[in-house]
């Protein structure tokens, strides 16, 4: 009987490891494939180059603190992907300081979605200072996290100095009129934000009026989301003249 031949995958015909690579996805080939030696990483480079793939995605996973670090590290000078979710991934406070060091190198990201992942003030502040830095993310969110006001205020900080971001999504981060303020007083100088998500925070009548008053000085958000924040008819009154200045839509 002949000996049957074994091969190691690090010698394994190019042809093959595309094989394989093509049954796997962006996140998988970045993490488990890339860095194992010299010939792979030039392997999987040309790979991807081929590719249209330009989303890493892992949705409900439970991702370590040392997953990320390894995935931010890759992420740094990346030059295919546009777009990371992580939605759901127990990131916290460490990982997203991980992540926040991937925003003042990279240069291609332009999304970065990882809502539900427990991330308090300590972590918006790391982003908020990437963000002083990044001049390619557009759109940021960070649904149902745990920021609050003191995150809130970290955010909208880096608000008064970036000049790309267009999307930001606030919602349900236990974000009270103190947080509305500070984000308030950022609309009277950003001239890049289009959309602010502030949906199921605690912001109230008081809020309201602190937002109504800083659009007087913004002409560029067009979409203010403010649905379920205990905001009553009187309150939203605050923001019909500004909606006849320029088309903003508000909704409460």
């Amino acid at each position: 009987m002949k000996d049957k031949a074994i091969h190691s995958f690090l010698t394994l015909p190019v042809e093959l490891v595309y094989r394989i690579l093509d049954k796997l996805d962006t996140f998988t080939i970045l993490c488990s494939m890339l860095n194992v030696c010299t010939r792979i990483n030039v392997i999987v480079d040309a790979y991807r180059q081929h590719q249209t793939i330009n989303t890493l995605q892992s949705l409900g996973n439970q991702l370590d603190p040392q997953t990320i670090y390894y995935l931010a590290n890759i992420l740094r000078h990346d030059k295919k992907i546009t777009k990371i979710r992580l939605g759901n991934s127990t990131i916290s406070d460490i990982g997203t300081r991980y992540l926040a060091n991937v925003l003042q190198y990279n240069t291609t990201l332009i999304t970065l979605d990882i809502r539900y992942n427990k991330i308090g003030p300590a972590g918006a502040q790391y982003l908020a200072n990437a963000l002083s830095y990044n001049t390619t993310l557009i759109v940021l969110h960070l649904g149902y996290n745990e920021i609050g006001d003191e995150g809130t205020q970290y955010l909208a900080n880096a608000l008064h100095q970036n000049t790309t971001l267009a999307a930001l999504h606030l919602w349900g981060n236990k974000i009270s009129s103190a947080g509305a303020r500070d984000l308030a007083n950022a609309l009277k100088y950003n001239r890049t934000l289009i959309k602010l998500d502030l949906r199921y925070n605690q912001i109230g009548r008081a809020g309201a009026r602190y937002l109504a008053h800083g659009l007087q000085y913004n002409t560029t958000l067009t979409m203010l989301s403010l649905e379920q924040n205990s905001i009553d008819f009187q309150a939203g009154q605050y923001f019909e003249i500004e909606m006849k200045k320029v088309p903003l839509r508000v909704w409460l």
